[in-house]
């Protein structure tokens, strides 16, 4: 069982590791260069999607395991899949028919960036925090 639980969390972290190494590239570029907005919009599409597979995936293991920490796996397919479709929203609402060179639309999609790689830390922080219960072996 600690074998499916630990498979199950690096699964869980594994996204969540990637995004966390690969969004801070876009804090060096404008994102007033439409292609590059779009760029960051799809990574964040990529990221979202692979966190649902992922929670889902994690949350299996570690009920598979017998861990009654599988919770964990539920939070994250709940926020990969409510807020999904809430961010790409608010990208798209930024990224809409304003001329490229708008400020008030890189200063939001910057916005939008930030909190993402913000929500996207405190998640991998509160999973790696839960790696100690739930490795402990079971009573």
């Amino acid at each position: 069982p600690d074998v499916a639980a630990s498979f199950a969390l690096v699964i869980l972290m594994a996204p969540m590791a990637y995004f966390l190494l690969a969004s801070p590239s876009f804090l060096f570029v404008k994102l007033d260069i439409p292609p590059v907005a779009r760029l960051l919009r799809g990574m964040f599409h990529g990221y979202f999607i692979a966190l649902a597979i992922a929670g889902v995936v994690g949350t299996v293991g570690l009920a598979v395991a017998g861990r009654p920490a599988f919770l964990i796996g539920i939070a994250v397919v709940a926020f990969a899949v409510f807020a999904r479709r809430w961010f790409l929203r608010r990208i798209d609402a930024q990224l809409g028919p304003e001329p490229a060179g708008d400020g008030g639309m890189a200063r939001g999609l910057r916005r939008l960036h930030v909190a993402g790689m913000l929500c996207n830390a405190a998640q991998f922080v509160l999973v790696v925090g839960c790696i100690p219960y739930i490795m402990v072996a079971p009573a």
